[in-house]
């Protein structure tokens, strides 16, 4: 048994949102209570103290859309890349990127990231992997580091046709071989859902077909109208919008992830709603692409379960909390917008999406919950207190403030110091992996 205590502590849990002075009980996965850090010391005399040193004790962060193979792109420069446009961007940097990634790159990418998300206290990852030049088995590598770091994740394949009708099938195959395998786990760490890129590149036969080898139990994870390139070709050769494409193929779903949605109007967000089907936003990666600001308020307005993802641009949840709020400010030109939604959408909405595909709550310290808990060096200089926490945490905090690290009862990181990986080493196994890659993409 383990207490974290001795810090200001941010629960989530609406029948207790916070304590000046409190402390979290662990017992082996789960949490077993959650109070005053003395009165928890008295009840617990025997337990391991994990001292907070008065910083501030919160649920770990969940990341509801990640790119695991973007790992090898920081600082890539490819020969020749100038993009105009969005599918220049995919052409040209990311699906030239995933052509040449072998297995151990795979792998290697998921290190880099699943450790850049412990330092920044994200346990939880919904990742959307592509590596067009080693498919089978992709999955499997990154479960693998996944294990080895001690993280809890829900991985896919994109499945798309863009290099063709045997690396096609090839994505289908992964996805229903790693779904099955993770069905029949009963860690509660790993978690699938059926892949799928982007309508633009899936052909109403793929989709059959993807529909034929999805194992009943899950949903799809798919790409929804990033670039206004997407809706484009979805008018032209169906004559309908991408939203109502996916509703005729039945691809919506409360357990369907849909990433983006930027160019959808009210009428397909009111399906996204019938259907119960998730959303998550990616403010960075919207802007860094030039795609434009997705209607996400409206969005979580209507009532459809929204989170918030990195999409790989970055690993830290609260950046791009950070951006998504002065995003949605500037674009509506109102100084009052995304106060109350996005923190909703980072802290509800994400820990509502984890519990679609995994059993134990989490985002939330609560008796019962996974004992997924984080720990940072915040000291804040204002008086702090339950009605003002998110505003401490949107001037305050980054991800860089998280100094320990816990994911279902094991210390990750502690003080800053990972205990499940050489860090040193894992660096510079990814750094000669990736100085291969970069050799194999430009020659």
């Amino acid at each position: 048994m383990q207490i974290i205590g001795n810090g200001r502590l941010i629960t989530r849990d609406a029948a207790q949102p916070f304590f000046e002075n409190g402390a979290v009980v662990m017992d082996g996965k789960v949490i077993k209570e959650v109070g005053d850090f003395t009165a928890m010391k008295t009840k617990y005399p025997e337990a391991e103290l994990i001292d907070a040193r008065g910083g501030v004790i919160m649920p770990a962060f969940i990341n509801a859309h990640e790119h695991i193979y973007s790992a090898m792109a920081r600082g890539l420069s490819v020969n020749g890349y100038d993009p105009k446009g969005f599918l220049d961007i995919l052409d040209g940097m990311w699906w030239t990127l995933d052509r040449h990634l072998t297995l151990e790159q795979t792998r290697q990418s998921a290190m880099a990231t699943y450790i850049d998300s412990i330092k920044n206290g994200v346990t939880t990852v919904f990742d959307h992997h592509a590596s067009y030049g080693a498919i089978t088995g992709s999955l499997f590598a990154i479960e693998d580091a996944a294990r080895e770091l001690g993280v809890r994740t829900c991985l896919c394949y994109e499945v798309s046709d863009r290099d063709g009708e045997e690396k096609m099938k090839a994505g289908v195959y992964e996805n229903e071989a790693f779904i099955r395998h993770a069905l029949a786990d009963d860690s509660d760490m790993i978690a699938a859902m059926f892949g799928l890129h982007a309508q633009f590149t899936l052909s109403d036969q793929t989709l059959e077909l993807c529909a034929q080898h999805k194992p009943d139990g899950v949903g799809y994870h798919i790409h929804v109208a990033e670039g206004i390139e997407d809706l484009h070709d979805c008018l032209r050769k169906y004559g309908k919008r991408i939203v109502n494409r996916l509703m005729d193929m039945n691809i919506l779903g409360p357990k369907t992830l849909t990433a983006h949605c930027i160019y959808v109007n009210p009428q397909e967000m009111e399906l996204l709603k019938a259907t119960d089907t998730m959303v998550v936003h990616n403010p960075e990666s919207n802007m860094g692409n030039a795609c434009g600001c997705p209607p996400t308020m409206e969005i979580f307005r209507k009532g459809i379960l929204t989170g918030l993802g990195t999409d790989g641009y970055t690993h830290d949840m609260l950046e791009s909390m950070k951006v998504a709020n002065v995003l949605h400010k500037h674009n509506s030109c109102n100084p009052n917008e995304a106060w109350a939604e996005v923190p909703a959408i980072l802290f509800d909405g994400n820990a509502k999406i984890a519990g679609r595909y995994f059993k134990s709550p989490l985002g939330v310290l609560k008796t019962g919950a996974a004992a997924d808990v984080i720990v940072t060096d915040y000291n804040p200089l204002t008086p702090m207190d339950a009605s003002n926490i998110n505003g401490h945490i949107l001037f305050g905090m980054t991800g860089r403030h998280v100094v320990t690290t816990v994911c279902n009862g094991k210390v990750l990181m502690k003080d800053r110091e990972l205990l499940v990986v050489d860090e040193e080493k894992a660096l510079a196994d990814c750094r000669q992996e990736a100085a291969k890659l970069w050799k194999s993409i430009n020659g």
